[in-house]
């Protein structure tokens, strides 16, 4: 699996088929997520960035990770924006 597979707006999905975000870009070796996927309180207006070793594969318009959705948000590295 290449991340040069992954395109903007494909969705992410944990190993446990459930929603973790959408695809703005990729930075290095990082999956950025949408800022509509950021949550929200003290999560909002941040982009959140997922690992490229999480990637287990890629499939259609989907991102699958190794991990489940709530596994992977722990792994989940903000950026402050302003």
């Amino acid at each position: 699996m290449s991340i040069d597979q992954i395109r903007e707006g494909m969705e992410v999905i944990g190993a446990d088929g459930v929603h973790v975000g959408t695809v703005d870009r990729i930075e290095g070796h990082r999956i950025k997520l949408t800022k509509a996927d950021s949550g929200s309180g003290s999560h909002e207006g941040h982009h959140h960035f997922l690992s490229a070793g999480l990637i287990a594969g890629v499939e259609g318009d989907q991102v699958r990770l190794s991990a489940t959705a709530e596994n992977a948000e722990l792994f989940e590295e903000e950026q402050d924006e302003g």
